[in-house]
């Protein structure tokens, strides 16, 4: 019997291979994860935005609230105004420094996710 010396192809199907990424591929979640110089530093530079946001509530706050007391003290006997400004008149002013504050909040944790993910 004579033999067929013809070379057969095999075809293999299957998900495509992604290459390898190179070794010195930066990964900043990588860097974070295992705690390293510069994951340290991502991290300290969010909580330092955070911080920062948190300071500027607290001034403005301070700087609301801060001078009532003056404010009361050279009206006396405005009961009815004190309680008014206290009880409606900084209301608006707390939710909207309130949601500022939040809105700010969750940008900087957003801005930080967007640099710290594999795209």
């Amino acid at each position: 019997m004579p033999q067929d010396h013809t070379e057969r192809r095999v075809v293999v199907t299957g998900p495509p291979r992604q290459a390898r990424r190179a070794s010195g591929y930066y990964r900043p979640r990588t860097e974070i994860d295992e705690q390293t110089t510069l994951g340290h530093t991502y991290v300290r530079s969010l909580m330092r935005t955070q911080l920062r946001a948190g300071l500027t509530v607290f001034a403005v706050l301070g700087l609301l609230v801060g001078p009532l007391p003056l404010l009361f003290a050279a009206m006396p006997g405005a009961r009815r105004l004190e309680w008014a400004v206290l009880g409606f008149g900084l209301y608006l002013p707390l939710v909207l420094l309130a949601r500022w504050y939040v809105r700010r909040a969750e940008r900087n944790e957003r801005d930080f996710v967007r640099l710290v993910e594999d795209r």
